[in-house]
């Protein structure tokens, strides 16, 4: 059978549409063309199609098992009976061959019939393509246009033939998702599903915040400053501990930029994120002190009768900065360390005012008298 020049034609445009290789395209095909010809033939043959794609021939086989006596004649072949069809010239038994079967009524009917089935098969290798190419990026940072934003559904176009879901949990509260507009994203999760795959992406996610990071500063990316931990929450906060593997680059200053030039630029990207710099420590006392930034701590002492906590003492004035609002700077100073910290205000000592004194030769003339 011949299709003819415009099979390469179509086979051409779909590698260069959908970006599918030809050796995909042309494996698609026969197979369709297989599940056609046992529909046509009405029987469980073993059939085989070979299809060139240069010249849009096709080649239909029927494969028989040579065998003494035949049982099933939709499967086996005498010996006599493959040298009379010329299949084979000296054929054994157990010898498979192959039988041409090219009748010609079947290629209207193979054109109808495959149609569907090779639709489908092509629907289905693309989305296998894409879901290996995000499926190997899991963890990245990826870049996506907002196409849709209703309710509960946000939708991100990642190429030209994949979108993204970004679920509730994972957007930033406050944050407003406007058709159109081009936003970075952590790709956390592809999963395969009967309707293609269904990837998802983050806009809260620790590594998203430290993607930026490692493009944005270049001491990172060139190994100079390791990010030791990254701890976000949803409210727009965010720590981040940094250790410098060379003593004359300064970790925090380094991230922050000059004049803050470079945490600025990466805020912006999170919709204003306040992100605290903080220096890690092998100390856990000082790394501690340095993840309550930017309350200052007067005194810190580690819990005898609990594992990994400590005690907090600050002045009252640095009370509520210390705690942080509702709670969430003391809440991420405990998820950078993983220490367990409890913050108290301390009275502190003071000179006595000039109101003090006069109020105390008061009572003293009084007790006088």
């Amino acid at each position: 059978m011949q299709l003819g020049r415009d099979f390469a034609r179509v086979v051409n445009q779909l590698t260069k549409e959908r970006g599918l290789p030809p050796e995909l395209i042309r494996s698609s095909f026969e197979a369709a063309l297989i599940s056609a010809y046992k529909k046509y033939r009405g029987g469980e043959q073993d059939a085989e199609v070979v299809v060139d794609i240069e010249n849009g021939s096709i080649s239909v086989f029927e494969t028989r098992k040579v065998v003494r006596k035949v049982n099933d004649p939709e499967l086996e072949i005498t010996i006599a009976e493959a040298v009379k069809s010329g299949v084979s010239p000296k054929p054994k038994i157990g010898d498979i061959v192959k039988i041409p079967k090219n009748p010609e009524e079947f290629g209207r009917i193979a054109a109808q019939t495959a149609r569907q089935v090779i639709i489908q098969r092509l629907k289905d290798a693309e989305r296998q393509i894409i879901f290996e190419e995000f499926a190997n990026r899991i963890g990245e940072m990826v870049s996506g246009v907002i196409v849709k934003s209703e309710n509960e559904h946000v939708v991100v176009r990642l190429s030209e033939r994949s979108e993204g879901i970004l679920p509730r949990e994972e957007r930033i509260a406050r944050e407003k998702y406007i058709v159109g507009e081009r936003m970075k994203f952590f790709l956390l999760d592809v999963r395969q599903t009967t309707k293609g795959p269904r990837i998802i992406v983050s806009r809260t996610h620790p590594g998203l915040l430290r993607k930026m990071f490692e493009l944005e500063i270049p001491e990172i990316k060139d190994g100079i400053i390791e990010i030791k931990n990254i701890v976000r929450e949803g409210e727009g906060r965010a720590k981040v501990a940094v250790f410098s593997l060379d003593p004359n680059v300064d970790p925090v200053g380094s991230c922050v930029g000059n004049q803050g030039a470079r945490i600025k630029g990466i805020s912006k990207e999170l919709m204003g994120e306040k992100i605290d710099v903080i220096t890690w420590s092998s100390d856990p006392l000082v790394y501690i002190r340095n993840s309550l930034s930017p309350a200052k701590i007067t005194r810190i002492e580690p819990a005898l009768d609990q594992d990994r906590a400590v005690s907090v003492f600050v002045h009252p004035d640095q009370l509520s900065l210390a705690i942080g609002k509702s709670g969430q700077n003391v809440r991420l100073a405990a998820r950078l360390t993983g220490w367990k910290i409890d913050i108290s205000p301390i009275e502190v000592d003071r000179m006595p005012t000039l109101q003090d004194i006069f109020h105390d030769i008061n009572i003293t003339d009084e007790e006088a008298e």
